[in-house]
């Protein structure tokens, strides 16, 4: 028997025979519902807090399990020390970590940075089943907090949408085993980050699209905000990532909207940012739609762009394409005239995704702010293959950020960022927008007022969004088999707080994608089956 085993036991029959107590701590276990992002040292797993009387005690050891994952993917896993501050941002006092969360959003790492957390304990490549972390660490009075972390070689999953079970199977104080009062799932999902802070020396990634092309590549869009997070104008470009692993991994950045220094002023006031994307289903060309503010003196765009329909007087949609699946893009095309009428203020994309009609047809979801700067959202199309844009009715008052997808009986239904703070607002259109009707489902999927995805898996719609009503946090898939009329509770993929915008894919039939500003990434990629999300109750 080991040496500290029989520590143990010897410690436990002492404290028998003499009649004290056993368990003199207060343990408790809480698993967050966090992704594990593969290729990364630090992930949390699970939070372990003692509460000691007094700072006589010791920690001796932290056994765990874990199970469905392959033990050639597991590097190392660690037991960190944070003090008297818990690592994770819904649960933690530290005003820094506050801070840094909500100006770096999934960029914050405040949580594993080495002045903020101690290693106190590590295995590498330990097998799965059951693992030992021997401490011998001193414990001090009141909360003591730590996590258990997990780095995970992405490579070597064979399936990164297929989740594992983790557990933490026993904590020892001097000796004795503590009664653990549990909480949180101990199924864990994966994630890939695609775009974190300091990638490529850039601040911060925001506004996420994604596609599945003919191909089977899928490519992401997002804005790259080099100098800060803020929204335009601001010094931003359009930037597209590959993956032609189903998400596995991405390849090197691409830019494909970059106006630089235009008309002699600084790149700052030549931001292009909230793009959205689209496959042409019929000749398989990629389509990117994004907002170019131009001259506005680095303010806010939302409030500062006016009338009229020149680059001096009001943002700018651009439209790049590319044939040879998201590698090159073309020159930027400007369509504004085309949809934009003269007596709307800032007129944009989406964000996020459009789509390829049955017919052909190429539908773009957009967004305008009316002379009553009341904001509206509505939808251009092309019915050439994207040479020509028009648009018609807008579909509601008072709607921002919205997202298209085509019914089983050939109605368009555009959901909607609604600003009157009461769930999503949905409509209906038989004509491509010319006449709008309310869905019966309006109002009925709670919102935080945030970008949200919507799109058709065949007989199931999918939906992603923060799923609450104030904060953005528990980013969750839900299905509906009835074309939007019910939505079951779906999966929950990250329920701390984040930027929260996302966007869907199907990846191949059983496997849906989805790219969303994470609490542990300001741009993360996962995979999950269909029937996990479908089966949700």
């Amino acid at each position: 028997m080991p040496r500290l085993k029989l520590s143990f036991f010897a410690l436990m029959l002492a404290a028998c025979v003499c009649g004290q107590p056993v368990l003199a701590q207060n343990v408790s276990v809480h698993s967050p519902v966090i992704p594990v992002v593969t290729d990364r040292e630090y992930n949390i797993l699970s939070e372990i807090r003692i509460v000691c009387a007094d700072d006589t005690s010791v920690l001796n050891e932290v056994t765990l399990n874990v199970e469905g994952l392959p033990a050639r993917a597991i590097r190392n896993i660690r037991l960190m020390g944070t003090g008297t501050m818990s690592a994770i941002r819904s649960r933690s006092k530290s005003y820094v970590l506050q801070s840094e969360g909500k100006r770096l959003g999934g960029g914050q790492n405040v949580w594993c940075n080495p002045a903020f957390a101690n290693e106190i304990a590590c295995r590498k490549r330990p097998k799965t089943g059951e693992i030992r972390l021997p401490a011998a660490f001193r414990l001090k009075k009141g909360d003591n907090y730590l996590y258990v972390s997990l780095s995970v070689a992405g490579k070597r999953v064979p399936d990164i949408s297929a989740p594992f079970v983790f557990r933490v199977k026993s904590v020892y104080v001097d000796g004795v085993p503590s009664e653990l009062q549990r909480s949180g799932p101990e199924t864990k999902r994966l994630g890939v980050s695609v775009r974190q802070s300091g990638d490529d020396g850039v601040y911060s990634y925001r506004i996420p699209g994604l596609v599945t092309t003919l191909r089977g590549t899928l490519v992401a869009v997002y804005d790259i905000r080099h100098d800060s997070s803020l929204d335009l104008q601001n010094n931003i470009d359009i930037g597209v990532s590959r993956s032609t692993d189903g998400g596995r991994t991405w390849g090197p950045m691409i830019k494909a909207i970059d106006m630089r220094e235009w008309g002699g002023l600084p790149e700052a006031q030549n931001g292009v940012g909230d793009p959205s994307v689209l496959v042409d289903e019929t000749s398989g060309r990629l389509f990117i739609a994004a907002l170019w503010t131009h001259g506005l003196g680095v303010d806010r765009a939302w409030t500062s762009a006016g009338q009229g329909l020149s680059p001096s007087q009001t943002g700018q949609i651009l439209l790049v394409s590319s044939d040879d699946d998201g590698r090159k893009w073309s020159a930027p095309v400007n369509i504004t005239s085309q949809v934009k009428q003269p007596d709307w203020f800032l007129t944009l994309q989406g964000p996020g995704r459009g789509i390829s009609l049955k017919d052909g047809t190429l539908v773009f979801p957009i967004q305008h702010i009316a002379p009553d700067r009341i904001p509206e959202a509505g939808i251009m199309y092309s019915r050439d293959g994207g040479k020509t844009w028009s648009t018609h009715e807008s579909a509601r008052t008072n709607t921002t950020e919205a997202q298209i997808v085509e019914l089983s009986d050939g109605r368009l239904m555009l959901n909607m960022r609604d600003n009157r703070k009461t769930g999503r607002a949905v409509s209906t259109t038989s004509d491509l927008g010319h006449t709008w009707e309310e869905h019966p489902s309006s109002g009925k999927l709670v919102e935080p007022v945030c970008m949200a995805s919507i799109i058709n898996a065949g007989d199931v719609l999918l939906f992603s969004n923060p799923a609450v009503s104030s904060g953005r946090n528990h980013t969750t898939i839900r299905s509906s088999v009835d074309g939007g009329l019910r939505w079951n509770a779906g999966v929950l993929l990250d329920e701390e707080e984040n930027w929260g915008y996302s966007c869907l894919t199907m990846i191949d039939e059983d496997t849906v994608g989805i790219l969303y500003e994470s609490s542990v990434s300001q741009l993360l990629f996962q995979a999950v089956k269909l029937k996990d999300i479908t089966s949700a109750e």
